[in-house]
């Protein structure tokens, strides 16, 4: 039997009116903007008529450390959500809008695959209802509106060498990370090196996906810093009275959207913030609308569980007061046997001894979840079709050793069904007392704040910070950001801040080499290493092997 494309076995199912789907929710069709027959929007006032009623349980899916063998995070969050609906629980699942960098680069969409997906597949990773397109504009705005401050005689005594607001594309090009603009005499601009960052990379991004309604979307976005004055002083969108303009461009984008999986459970796509430079998770509007919508919530945190659910819980939960009930943390053979030194060539040869080295990684992340954030977890094995018993069994025994539930998530091939499993015990965990943890206080002061990351959750022994970074973290305070959640920036592929430490280093120090802020997001960034927030494409990108034919049908989209 031929092997069929993510979007093959998509475009298998027929899809029910979203208006259907909705009256799950006990939503009727004035509940929505409807955005043709199978997307809409909600409203995001309904958050404040529903204020008083109970949320339900949250689910938070996120993964050992990744390899480049793929862990799908997203794969076992559908199947999860469609598993609990075939179990009779009222379901939903809350997930990020993919980027188009990826989809016509490498990486691929973020829309689930197999028979774990949701659809429609082909507009969720192309342009969806607009958000990124808003975004963008909105990004953008603010930055013809500084140069136009500077050009009409910078009144605000904008220092051009210490912009740092850049402008954005939805595209993986690297020929626009630096550039200089304003050339041709003065009736075209001021010259100025400056460069573009992916739209995902825009803090408007990182505002947006962490604003509680519009008015406190338009606080956000008016203490984002864009530029430093001559004399250091921050320069906010706010000094350029590009507020109300910015939430104008975005007053659509802030209502969350909602689709369906392949087997109609209710899903919300909503935000897509970089998961490096930003915290990597959905609108908490969409979060929050689905806690109320649904008893159960599957949401997911970008890469591994010391990157993205760190981040879920120190900056998305400690700013928006909402708490998971549980973790499902994904595992593969494939990324284990990386994890155990295996090339990713070799792979699909049975290395049980590979697995048993690999697994000190999962047990980190495991006495993370447990120890450090305070919450009870399943480990989820997201079954690739190599995979062998002998394999499958090296990680069961392993983690029913560390009294730790483990269980098998044939997602991918079996949807639902394949998940109905972990969808009991979820429910199990759910209704568990939990020792829901910070990892750090919010007024420990920066450098304790990484130290505490790195200690407690890396396994390291702690930071070391560069010149410049010293001088930027004493300016940080100076300027009143010391109580401000860290987001860290560094490699996803390992514990430490080298890619190639895989497995479960220790006894190593992070080098932060810059700090920065994200004042209107409310956090600042520490950056270990080069962060790429401009990718490019590889030598045969993703976009060679899409079509269309004579009836509008998109094929080669994974």
């Amino acid at each position: 039997m031929a092997h069929l494309s993510d979007i093959e076995i998509a475009n298998q199912v027929e899809m029910k009116p979203i208006t259907e789907v909705a009256k799950t929710l006990n939503l009727t069709e004035d509940d929505l903007t409807l955005y043709g027959k199978y997307k809409a929007k909600l409203d995001v006032n309904e958050l404040v008529k529903m204020k008083d009623e109970e949320d339900g349980k949250l689910i938070l899916v996120t993964a050992i450390t990744p390899t480049p063998a793929g862990e799908g995070k997203t794969t076992v969050s559908v199947g999860l959500a469609d598993g609990l609906s075939r179990i009779g629980k009222k379901s939903m699942i809350a997930l990020r809008e993919p980027s188009l960098g990826p989809v016509f680069g490498v990486k691929g969409g973020a829309a689930g695959g197999g028979h774990a997906q949701v659809v429609p597949m082909e507009d969720i990773n192309l342009h969806f209802t607009g958000d990124f397109h808003a975004i963008g504009a909105a990004n953008n705005l603010v930055a013809a509106l500084l140069d136009n401050h500077i050009h009409h005689g910078n009144a605000l005594q904008i220092d051009s060498r210490k912009i740092t607001w850049k402008r954005v594309v939805d595209m993986n090009d690297r020929q626009l990370r630096h550039i200089v603009n304003g050339l041709q005499g003065r009736v075209n601009g001021v010259p100025r090196e400056d460069g573009y960052d992916i739209t995902v990379a825009s803090e408007i991004m990182a505002v947006l996906c962490l604003a509680n309604d519009i008015v406190d979307l338009k606080e956000k976005l008016k203490k984002m810093i864009v530029a430093y004055s001559f004399t250091g002083e921050p320069v906010t969108a706010g000094d350029l009275k590009a507020e109300g303009a910015l939430t104008a461009l975005l007053k659509d984008a802030i209502h969350p959207n909602i689709v369906q999986t392949l087997e109609h459970t209710p899903a919300i796509i909503h935000g897509g913030p970089f998961a490096n430079i930003a915290h990597g998770c959905n609108s908490v509007i969409a979060t929050k609308m689905s806690m109320k919508y649904a008893d159960y919530t599957i949401t997911e945190a970008g890469f591994g569980a010391d990157l993205g659910a760190e981040k879920f819980i120190d900056i998305k939960c400690r700013l928006s007061g909402v708490r998971p009930d549980a973790v499902v943390l994904v595992a593969t053979v494939r990324a284990l046997k990386m994890h155990g030194g295996v090339p990713k060539t070799e792979l699909g040869e049975e290395n049980v001894e590979a697995v048993k080295a690999g697994i000190v990684n999962l047990e980190k992340h495991l006495d993370n979840i447990q120890n450090v954030y305070g919450l009870p977890v399943v480990v989820a094995i997201n079954k690739f079709p190599l995979d062998t018993d002998a394999e499958i069994k090296a990680v069961e025994d392993a983690v029913s050793a560390q009294g730790v539930d483990i269980v098998l998530a044939d997602v991918w091939a079996k949807g639902g069904e394949g998940a109905e499993e972990l969808a009991e015990k979820v429910v199990e965990l759910a209704d568990k007392p939990n020792n829901f943890s910070f990892v750090y206080d919010e007024e420990d002061s920066i450098e304790t704040k990484l130290n505490k990351i790195v200690q407690k959750v890396y396994g390291g022994k702690g930071v070391e910070l560069t010149k410049v970074a010293r001088r930027e973290l004493q300016e940080l305070e100076k300027l009143g950001f010391g109580n401000y959640p860290i987001c860290m920036a560094k490699t996803q592929y390992s514990f430490s801040d080298d890619a190639t430490l895989v497995g479960a280093p220790k006894d190593f120090t992070v080098t932060i080499r810059n700090l920065k802020v994200s004042a209107g997001a409310g956090f600042i960034v520490a950056l270990t290493g080069a962060v790429m927030t401009m990718p490019g494409l590889p030598k045969s990108p993703a976009s060679e092997r899409i079509d269309v034919d004579a009836e509008g049908n998109i094929s080669g989209l994974f």
